[in-house]
């Protein structure tokens, strides 16, 4: 499962102040943690691959699942604040972190799903290569895939995915089956060839 959202603001706009009674409504529902400038957690938090990418994003929702994203666009939405979404943070030109706005950090979902039966595999937007490859070669399989055991799937995914297999099974992207994805609008959806196709060709 993969999940991906995008917002009309550039990354120039100004941090939006955050509401001491938004951020604890947002918290009372919330399952993961709620990152904010300040705590003794941010800086790493807000760190990313590419070392000399330095932004300071306002709020970082480190997600446990579907609902705590939906919660967070939505939030981001309200608010009008700047969006960025954070799986394995490998983007080298840092789309996976923002200055004054939120970063969606999805790395707390880790959900992998082997189907032996169909040879498919379900993952969640915070998997790792070297964690999908750990599950599916359990089973003797292998998704064609990158070349970096800590670049996150998703991101992976959504650039084309270049690795060692392709030449005789394509991309990444040309192997993804389905997309359950959250719109700017907080809506879950999902997208496949039969279903919601403009988004999964879109996407692909």
């Amino acid at each position: 499962m993969l999940w991906a959202m995008a917002t009309s603001k550039t990354a120039t706009d100004s941090a939006v102040p955050l509401e001491a009674g938004a951020l604890e409504a947002l918290a009372s529902t919330f399952r993961g943690e709620l990152i904010r400038r300040g705590d003794r957690t941010y800086d790493g938090h807000r760190r990313v691959w590419n070392g000399s990418i330095d932004r300071y994003p306002a709020l970082i929702p480190r997600c446990e699942g579907v609902e705590d994203v939906i919660a967070a666009v939505r939030f981001a939405r309200i608010h009008g604040l700047l969006v960025a979404v954070r799986g394995g943070g490998h983007s080298f030109p840092g789309y996976s972190v923002c200055d004054g706005g939120m970063v969606i950090d999805l790395r707390r979902m880790k959900g992998i799903r082997v189907d032996p039966e169909t040879r498919t595999v379900r993952v969640q937007a915070g998997v790792l290569l070297g964690e999908l490859d750990r599950e599916t070669q359990a089973f003797g399989f292998a998704v064609p895939a990158g070349f970096v055991s800590h670049t996150g799937v998703a991101g992976l995914t959504l650039g084309g995915g270049i690795g060692f297999t392709m030449r005789k099974f394509g991309l990444t992207i040309d192997n993804l089956l389905s997309v359950d994805l959250i719109t700017a609008q907080g809506e879950l959806l999902k997208a496949s060839e039969r279903e919601n196709a403009d988004l999964f060709w879109a996407e692909v």
